[in-house]
C-alpha cells in the first residue's frame, strides 16, 4: 500500500459528515413559465383508435373522432366563413372515403360532415346521435357516452 502511514496524530475523516441540505424549500402551484395542462376533445374515440385492432373497429373508431370534430365546431359562435367550414368537410369526405366503413356508420358521418357546413347544431346533433346509434357495436362505453354528450350539448 502506497502512501503515508497514520501515525496516530491525524484525526479520522468522516464522509458525509455535513447535515442534509434542502434544496427546493416549496414548489410554487404554478411556474411562470410553465404551459398549463392541454385539454383533448374526445379523448376516449381516439384512445378506443389507437388500441383497436387495424380494420374495421379502428376506422369506424377514427371516423366517429373526425365527425365529432367537426360536429363539436357547430357548438359554439365561431366567426368562420362558410368557405372554411366547406373546406374542412371536404377534405373530412375525401379522407373518410378512403376508410372501409359498414354502410350503417359511413351515411351519418357523411350526413355529419355536410351538415357541419351550415353550423346548425340541432340537425347535427340529430346525425351524432344515429351515428352513436350505428356504431355501437364498435365502441365503447367512454366512447358511446362522449358521442352523447356531444349530441345533447348539441341540442341545447
Amino acid at each position: 500500500m502506497t502512501g503515508r502511514q497514520d501515525d496516530g496524530n491525524c484525526p479520522p475523516v468522516l464522509l458525509f459528515s455535513c447535515p442534509p441540505v434542502l434544496h427546493i424549500y416549496r414548489v410554487p402551484p404554478s411556474l411562470p413559465y410553465a404551459l398549463s395542462a392541454p385539454s383533448f376533445r374526445f379523448r376516449h374515440l381516439a384512445s378506443l383508435a389507437g388500441r383497436a385492432p387495424i380494420g374495421g373497429a379502428r376506422e369506424v373508431a377514427l371516423a366517429c373522432f373526425v365527425a365529432a370534430r367537426l360536429a363539436h365546431e357547430c357548438t359554439r359562435d365561431l366567426d368562420d366563413d362558410r368557405d372554411a367550414r366547406a373546406a374542412r368537410c371536404a377534405g373530412a369526405k375525401a379522407w373518410l372515403g378512403t376508410l372501409a366503413l359498414p354502410v350503417a356508420v359511413r351515411t351519418p358521418v357523411i350526413k355529419c360532415a355536410d351538415l357541419s357546413i351550415d353550423g346548425l347544431s340541432a340537425p347535427v346533433a340529430k346525425e351524432i346521435a344515429a351515428l352513436a346509434a350505428a356504431a355501437t357495436s364498435f365502441l365503447d362505453p367512454q366512447s358511446r357516452a362522449e358521442l352523447d354528450a356531444l349530441s345533447a350539448s348539441l341540442r341545447g
